[in-house]
């Protein structure tokens, strides 16, 4: 039996890796911020005879002390982590800044993915095999980290901040790998188009392309796939990244770029402790 830990685990791929693993007999503490769509997940795994296996954390992931409130319940209730799941995302069109002041969109799909990956460490290392599984958008050639706008105050736009956040993601992959030499893989996970909610506010013109890419979607049993596999059979290298189940290669410096890495390792830690 392992422990998974799944951020956004209350919707889409998310809760379809939760109800897998679930009925696969593995113990799954999903987080997510609708406390009524999380008892409904505790609801169907009470149906299919897992409620003493199945945990619910609510929690805002894009403030900061919410992070941690998180990971101080998680350690007290669970000794071993074999596997971190992070899946959480909201789109917005427009720019909303969270309370502690970061752009919402870097605070919860990069900030959030941060404290959590090097804050369960620790736990995640009493496992044998331990993996971090970052569900966000390898593989895809995407604009550098904007250094001097980090929290989009200039110009903002939707798909741009989703943009740096999936950057962002792949920086950390590679500055993990490269700090933690332990037994914790770390894998980034591009599941490709998936019809599922793609929770967000959105404009009119971004709400109608939504709706197609629901339509034309993969289903969401498809997308959980190879998350599943992983968590499994967690890959031998440090770093890891997939394309809809396709491994591709993470020496590449356009995609993965050790120096940036580092450099938004040290800005990330600069911007913690403020």
């Amino acid at each position: 039996m392992k422990t998974v830990v799944i951020t956004g685990g209350n919707d889409g791929i998310g809760r379809g890796l939760a109800l897998t693993r679930l009925e696969r007999g593995d113990k799954v503490v999903v987080i997510g911020r609708s406390e009524e769509k999380g008892k409904g997940l505790l609801a169907a795994a009470e149906e299919r005879g897992a409620g003493d296996r199945a945990f619910f954390i609510a929690a805002d992931l894009s403030l900061v002390a919410e992070n941690r409130r998180v990971l101080d319940e998680i350690k007290a209730s669970f000794p071993v982590v074999d596997a971190l799941v992070l899946c959480a995302r909201f789109f917005r069109s427009d720019r909303f800044q969270t309370a502690d002041g970061y752009e919402n969109t870097f605070a919860l799909e990069y900030l959030s993915r941060y404290l959590l990956s090097h804050g369960l460490t620790e736990t995640l290392e009493k496992s044998e095999a331990p993996v971090i599984v970052n569900v966000a958008g390898p593989g895809i050639q995407k604009p550098g980290i904007r250094w001097q706008d980090l929290q989009s105050e200039r110009g903002y736009n939707g798909v741009g901040a989703q943009m740096q956040a999936g950057t962002a993601n792949d920086l950390l992959g590679v500055a993990y790998a490269a700090e933690h030499t332990g037994r914790t893989r770390y894998v980034l996970i591009n599941p490709g188009s998936t019809a599922t909610s793609i929770a967000g506010q959105y404009d009119a013109m971004t709400k109608a392309h939504v709706d197609a890419l629901k339509r034309m979607g993969k289903p969401v049993a498809q997308a959980v796939a190879p998350i599943d596999a992983v968590i499994d059979a967690p890959p031998v290298e440090p770093l890891s990244a997939y394309v809809e189940g396709e491994r591709i290669r993470v020496d590449h410096p356009a995609l993965f770029d050790k120096d940036a890495a580092a450099r938004l390792a040290t800005v990330t830690e600069e911007l913690l402790a403020r």
